[in-house]
């Protein structure tokens, strides 16, 4: 049986080297068999503010609707995006606190400090690009965007395995090295990785 994989382009701008990552991505596990589908955030017509934040319910938009139908049937999830000031562009962060509802992502107990992660059984790459090297954002910063969203995000939701792929430093890289970052994430794509 071939894998579903949902693809989201959370970069804010069409012509960013993440449109890139995300199409060698495709290509690659299109070439393995995988069915796909594709979220690209920028295109989405949503208010990415969360009003009320949990107190009362905002309506999800037919965009979020569909967002979510996606996410339920997706087997593995690819995140793309490019870290700003150590966090998520603000778009991406939007989707998510309208998207990872409760009820849909997770279920706090009544009467407990516990919740039921509701989107078990499914596993995420994150592929993050910067500006600095990725080693010293994880060294000397630690990964902050990059752990928020694996653990206080997708773990919280059930989402395991979550692996990581960060590229950087984009600014002033040659054409070289965004050719053979192209290639590798193609690769992934291919191992449904």
């Amino acid at each position: 049986m071939n894998k579903k994989i949902l693809i989201i382009n959370g970069h804010p701008d069409k012509e960013s080297f993440n449109s890139a990552i995300f199409n060698s991505y495709k290509e690659g596990a299109i070439q393995s068999g995988a069915e796909i589908k594709e979220i690209i955030i920028r295109e989405l017509k949503f208010n990415p503010n969360l009003e009320f934040g949990y107190r009362k319910r905002t309506e999800l938009e037919p965009d979020l609707i569909d967002a979510w139908e996606k996410i339920k049937w997706a087997e593995h999830i690819v995140w793309i995006y490019p870290v700003w000031w150590g966090s998520l562009p603000a778009i991406l962060k939007g989707f998510i606190d309208r998207v990872f509802l409760p009820g849909f992502a997770f279920k706090k107990r009544e009467n407990s400090v516990w919740w039921d992660k509701l989107l078990s059984g499914k596993s995420a790459r994150i592929i993050s690009t910067m500006d600095q090297p990725a080693w010293y954002y994880w060294l000397i910063y630690r990964e902050p965007s990059n752990n928020a969203m694996k653990k206080l995000t997708l773990e919280f939701c059930g989402i395991k395995p979550v692996k990581v792929t960060s590229i950087g430093p984009l600014r002033l890289s040659k054409e070289s090295y965004r050719i053979n970052w192209l290639n590798k994430i193609k690769k992934l794509g291919k191992k449904n990785s």
